[in-house]
C-alpha cells in the first residue's frame, strides 16, 4: 500500500481554496495567455492553489499551462486533472512536478469485480508519484455500480487517495450538506474536500465541515463555467474564507 501523502501541508493556509483554470480559449497562445492571467488573479486574491483541468482545453494545452507554473511560479501549489485519461494525469504530474492531481473517481464506479483492477492501477501509478491525489466518490456526473453502501466505498477509497472530493450531481451545483456531512461522518478526520457548487453564500457552512475546496464555476464573471474568471467574485469569495479562518483561529 502507498503511504498517504499529507495534502493539507501542501498550503499556509487552514481550509486551502485550490481555484480551477479550465483551459478555455481558441488557440495554443490564447489559452496560455488566459491561463497567466487567470493564476495572476488567483494569487493577488489569496487563492491557495490552481488546479490546472482538460476541460475545455487539450493535453498540448494543459501541458503549456503546467510548463508555465513550473517554471514561474516556484512555491505557488498547482495540480492537473486530465479529465476522462486518469493514466495521464499522473504523467502530467509527475512530468511537471505537481503538489497534486484531482482523479474524478477513485471508486464505485465500477463493478465489484473490477476492485482488484483498480487498486493495482492506483498502487502501479502512485508508487513513484509524489503529487498528493485529489479523489472524488459518488462524483458528479460518475455512475454508481459497486453495489456497496456510500460508506463502504469511503472506507475502500481512502486507501486509494489522500484527500476526498465531494460534489453533488453536476458542474456548479450546490454540494448539499446532508451529503457532506455523511461524507464526514464516515470518513473522520480524513482529508475532506468539497469540489462543485462553493458560493460567498455558502462556503462558511461547508468549510466549517470539510477542509478545503476546489472551485471553478463561482469565480467566473457569469457564475457559469463558461464565462471569465472574475476578480471581484473571487475576490469576494476569499474575503469570507479569511473570516472564517479568524474564526477558527
Amino acid at each position: 500500500m502507498v503511504k498517504r501523502k499529507d495534502v493539507l501541508s501542501l498550503f499556509k493556509n487552514q481550509k486551502p481554496v485550490i481555484g480551477v483554470i479550465h483551459c478555455k480559449g481558441d488557440t495554443d497562445a490564447d489559452v496560455l495567455e488566459r491561463a497567466k492571467r487567470e493564476i495572476d488573479i488567483y494569487e493577488r486574491c489569496g487563492v491557495d492553489g490552481v488546479l490546472v483541468e482538460t476541460y475545455f482545453g487539450t493535453y498540448h494545452q494543459v501541458e503549456q499551462v503546467l510548463s508555465y507554473l513550473k517554471a514561474e511560479k516556484s512555491g505557488y501549489p498547482y495540480g492537473v486533472n486530465c479529465l476522462n485519461v486518469d493514466a495521464m494525469g499522473f504523467i502530467l504530474a509527475g512530468r511537471y512536478d505537481c503538489d497534486y492531481l484531482q482523479i474524478d473517481s477513485v471508486g464505485g464506479h465500477l463493478k465489484s469485480r473490477d476492485d482488484e483492477t483498480l487498486d493495482a492501477f492506483f498502487e502501479y501509478f502512485r508508487k513513484d508519484c509524489k503529487a498528493a491525489l485529489l479523489g472524488g466518490v459518488r462524483f458528479k456526473y460518475q455512475p454508481v455500480l459497486s453495489g456497496r453502501s456510500v460508506e463502504e466505498d469511503l472506507e475502500i477509497c481512502m486507501n486509494r487517495c489522500d484527500a476526498v472530493c465531494v460534489t453533488e450531481d453536476a458542474t456548479g451545483q450546490e454540494t448539499s450538506m446532508g451529503k457532506i456531512e455523511q461524507f464526514r461522518k464516515a470518513i473522520g478526520k480524513f482529508p475532506l474536500l468539497v469540489c462543485a457548487g462553493m458560493t460567498a453564500d455558502n462556503v462558511k457552512e461547508q468549510l466549517r465541515i470539510a477542509d478545503g475546496g476546489v472551485v471553478g464555476s463561482y469565480f467566473k464573471d457569469t457564475y457559469q463555467d463558461t464565462g471569465d474568471v472574475s476578480e471581484e467574485h473571487v475576490a469576494a469569495f476569499m474575503k469570507k474564507v479569511r473570516e472564517l479562518r479568524e474564526e477558527l483561529a
